[in-house]
């Protein structure tokens, strides 16, 4: 596979935006200056951009409640988000959708979502409108290994392959559904097995490499372009904090999350980078450096925009058909 500096460096960009943004957060949600619920995706940054590597604004994606992630990869902004966490007025959703439904329709990302596995219908519309209008945009499904056992994932799965939809389900299987193992909860050992029994290919992946995630992703997007349907990507990853901010995470072991923290997605591109004499580490740093920058302006942005005003409170509740 042969990418250019410019991607390279896109990539190792993005995942050091996600990494800062969530680490950042989640140092105000712990001193209290946050309100809501979060959920960090610290650790899968590989996958949003390997996955988002590869799509342009007008393509789609549906994402989880764990979206900060997917929403820093596809382009949505910065400043918006913080906003929107913090319930302000200038927030990607006027401060009136939070963590959990954080949305950015501009930038094709059409929500998080609190519903386990809800996002797949909406990828499987997105798709269904896409081919219907004749366009060449491709739908993504971000999903994890506990929603690969709801009902709605099997039927946008279903569905997309019987209409040939251009849509690409990605499990980000991070071993946990909540605290729940997924050996112990998933009856096969890799979740794109479940591809065969709707007639798409399936592939299984390594997350915490971003070139294997993207060259992957590229092949199951090429094909949905090309009008042949959905495929399914699995992307074993790991979260290195708890299920939501507070999560006690008795379930696993300080050894396992170190362990998974020795073969970090952002840490192993940064080495691949500089042996290869694709850029310096002065470089890097300075892309670091920036990253961090931009977190702190977004939330001085963020605190020093005004909050909701009472007329808008009944706003934004259906939307508006021509």
């Amino acid at each position: 596979m042969d990418l250019s500096r410019e991607k390279l460096l896109w990539m190792y960009e993005r995942m050091v935006q996600i990494r800062e943004f969530e680490t950042y957060i989640e140092t105000l949600f712990r001193n209290g200056v946050l309100p809501g619920f979060l959920h960090f995706y610290v650790g899968e940054e590989a996958v949003a951009v390997g996955i988002m590597g590869n799509l342009t604004d007008d393509d789609f994606i549906t994402s989880t409640h764990r979206g900060h992630g997917h929403c820093i990869a596809k382009g949505v902004d910065m400043n918006g988000m913080m906003a929107e966490l913090y319930g302000k007025a200038t927030g990607s959703c006027k401060g009136k959708g939070g963590s959990m439904h954080i949305a950015d329709v501009d930038k094709g990302m059409l929500g998080a979502n609190g519903i386990v596995g809800g996002g797949a219908p909406l990828a499987a519309g997105a798709g269904l409108t896409a081919k219907y209008n004749g366009k060449s945009q491709v739908a993504i499904s971000f999903f994890g290994d506990g929603a690969s056992n709801q009902g709605a994932l099997h039927e946008a799965m279903n569905l997309s392959s019987i209409w040939k939809l251009p849509v690409v389900f990605v499990c980000e299987n991070n071993g946990y559904a909540e605290a729940t193992p997924s050996q112990y909860s998933v009856s096969v050992a890799d979740v794109s097995a479940r591809a065969s029994s709707y007639n798409m290919p399936g592939f299984t992946v390594d997350g915490q490499d971003v070139l294997a995630v993207y060259e992957a992703a590229g092949e199951a997007i090429a094909r949905a372009r090309r009008g042949e349907g959905p495929s399914l990507v699995e992307c074993k990853t790991y979260r290195y904090f708890g299920h939501y901010s507070g999560d006690p995470g008795g379930y696993r072991t300080e050894e396992e999350i170190n362990e998974a923290k020795r073969r970090d997605c952002i840490l192993g591109l940064r080495t691949r980078l500089i042996e290869r004499e694709t850029a310096t580490a002065a470089e890097l740093d300075a892309i670091d450096a920036q990253a961090k920058q931009a977190v702190r302006d977004a939330d001085e942005f963020a605190k020093s925009s005004p909050d909701p005003g009472l007329d808008t409170v009944l706003t934004d509740v259906y939307v508006s058909y021509p």
